[in-house]
C-alpha cells in the first residue's frame, strides 16, 4: 500500500494499474436480446431463466476489470430451480415476496461470476 495525501490506497489503485473495460459489440447485444426475447416469448417465459443465463453470460464475458476477464459458472437449471421457488414464495405471499426477486436474483448473479 502506499499514501497519497495521507490516505492508504491499494495497489491495484495506484498510478499505473489496468484499465477496465468492455468489449463487447451492439450488434451481438441485439443479437442476443433477440434470441432471448423469442426463446422466452415461445415458450410462454417458461425458457426466460435460460435467455437470463445466455445474456448475463454474454455480458459477464465481454467484461475486463484491472487487466482480468470476468467468468460466470451459473447454469439456466440452477436458474430454474431458484425461479420457481422464488415464484412460489411471490404466490404464496400475495406479491409481498415481489420485492425481494430483484435482490435475490442479483445475488444469484454474483454468486457465480468470479474474477
Amino acid at each position: 500500500m502506499s499514501t497519497v495525501t495521507g490516505v492508504n490506497v491499494p495497489g491495484s489503485l495506484q498510478q499505473g494499474s489496468r484499465e477496465s473495460y468492455f468489449d463487447g459489440g451492439l450488434a451481438q447485444y441485439i443479437g442476443w436480446s433477440i434470441l432471448g426475447a423469442i426463446v422466452t416469448i415461445c415458450t410462454l417465459g417458461i425458457c426466460y431463466p435460460w435467455a437470463h443465463v445466455m445474456l448475463y453470460r454474454w455480458k459477464v464475458t465481454h467484461t475486463d476489470i484491472d487487466g482480468r476477464r470476468l467468468t460466470f459458472d451459473g447454469t439456466a437449471i440452477q436458474l430454474f430451480g431458484n425461479w420457481i421457488k422464488w415464484w412460489l414464495l411471490t404466490i404464496i405471499t400475495i406479491g409481498i415476496y415481489s420485492f425481494w426477486l430483484f435482490i435475490k436474483l442479483e445475488q444469484w448473479r454474483v454468486k457465480h461470476t468470479h474474477y
